[in-house]
């Protein structure tokens, strides 16, 4: 208690520098991922998808990161062993944050696509073991965490598949594609408004005070994906069809025409990602500052502010706008070949899979659900599609993040313990 009131001041400067570099080596990293497919399949350029993603990812941040700041801050070290020492976990989840932050700056630098979600959630399990033993993780919570995923990519990977074997049955195999791709395309972009609607309506707005019953949720997440179709009708309504193309490639006109569908499911998958990876840097801040503010009280849940998610917000843009371009591609190009309706099925199929998650509560990795969604649009070619190298490569970099977040954390840990004990 004593160690709070003492240095309450510079623990507060260093949670919010330390929640913005994280949340800066999100930007950098993660949301190159979640952008990847958009890039990859040539449906938007780099700048644009920068753009599309300031705008989506600090929405998604703002409106819907809520849920999931509280089960990274509070799910996974168990508060009461830290009761009568609070100063120790102000301690652990400051390492936590800067831990995560240095080994998001490297890879970033060295343009690896690592999963933030297992950075984070390895520093917090490695200060919670460095302070209070073994026990002090909930490993049952752990568990539900890491299964999630598992599961998270095969789910993305499903989706992606059943979207992409859809496309291929409605459109692309028809006599008349483009005429088929004209009638259904409304109706793929319905699909991206209502489904990103209505988890965030139903799920994700009650921090900011709009609170929904569930026939409310439904009726408005229809309205917005029929006027997302309407859009995307129109949009489609503009595209100029060049026949001579489709002579070198019959589909030519059709990926032309699934272009602004693209554009939907870039940003939602933005919006996706900013819902559920702002947890990430703003979980352990907001366990900091909240025990700050109550002189040392650890609280059964750490209440997450709105100015906290959009310090947030504003540290993932940074980062995106800043570092994001380097590892961009790695999703979009290196797993198998996309095209804008291969990259649409998989980023529908990923954000349906991030934004359900983020409003369950559950810190899944966007990294996991992209790559798994990708893969299930390759596999609809046949698995000849998918570069298995570069899987390889992209899962050996899943495996050794937790233990490098865990063990950077508990040296931090240890270092500041040292400097303020």
């Amino acid at each position: 208690m004593e160690i709070i009131a003492q240095h309450g001041t510079v623990f507060l400067f260093l949670a919010i520098v330390f929640g913005l570099y994280m949340t800066w080596g999100i930007g950098a990293n993660d949301v190159a991922n979640a952008m990847g497919t958009s890039v990859g399949s040539g449906a938007i350029t780099v700048k644009q998808a920068i753009l599309v993603a300031a705008v989506m990812e600090f929405a998604g941040a703002y409106l819907a990161g809520g849920g999931v700041a509280s089960t990274i801050s509070k799910g996974i070290v168990d508060g009461k062993l830290f009761e009568p020492v609070p100063e120790l976990l102000v301690m652990g989840m400051l390492a936590a944050l800067l831990a995560a932050g240095i080994w998001l700056m490297v890879a970033s630098f060295r343009g690896w696509p690592v999963s933030t979600t297992h950075t984070i959630v390895g520093a917090v399990v490695g200060i919670g073991v460095a302070a209070m033993g073994m026990d002090a993780v909930k490993w049952d919570k752990l568990g539900e965490i890491v299964a999630s995923w598992f599961v998270s990519p095969v789910l993305g990977g499903i989706l992606g598949l059943l979207l992409m074997m859809s496309i291929q049955k409605l459109i692309l195999n028809a006599e008349d594609p483009i005429a088929q791709a004209k009638k259904w395309g409304p109706a793929y972009a319905f699909l991206v408004g209502w489904i990103v609607a209505l988890v965030t309506l139903t799920k994700g707005l009650k921090h900011v005070g709009l609170h929904l019953t569930t026939t409310e949720g439904n009726i408005l997440a229809v309205i917005c994906g029929v006027l997302l179709a309407i859009i995307g009708k129109m949009m489609m309504n503009r595209v100029k069809i060049d026949t001579t193309k489709d002579k070198d490639f019959r589909f030519a006109s059709v990926e032309k025409l699934f272009v602004p569908m693209m554009i939907f499911t870039g940003a939602a998958m933005a919006f996706a990602h900013g819902s559920n990876d702002v947890a990430n840097g703003i979980g352990p801040m907001a366990a900091v500052i909240n025990l700050i503010n109550s002189g040392g009280v650890i609280a059964a849940k750490s209440p997450v502010a709105p100015w906290m998610l959009f310090l947030g917000g504003v540290g993932i843009v940074v980062g995106l706008a800043t570092y994001g371009y380097k590892v961009m591609q790695t999703i979009g190009t290196k797993i198998t070949e996309l095209t804008p309706t291969r990259g649409y099925a998989a980023t529908l199929a990923a954000a349906s899979v991030v934004v359900l998650a983020s409003g369950l509560g559950l810190p899944v990795s966007t990294t996991h659900i992209a790559v798994g969604a990708v893969m299930g649009v390759g596999i609809a070619r046949g698995l000849g599609a998918i570069d298995m190298k570069v899987i390889g490569g992209i899962v050996v970099s899943w495996f050794i993040t937790v233990p490098i977040g865990a063990v950077l954390a508990a040296i931090f840990y240890y270092i500041m313990r040292g400097i303020f004990l």
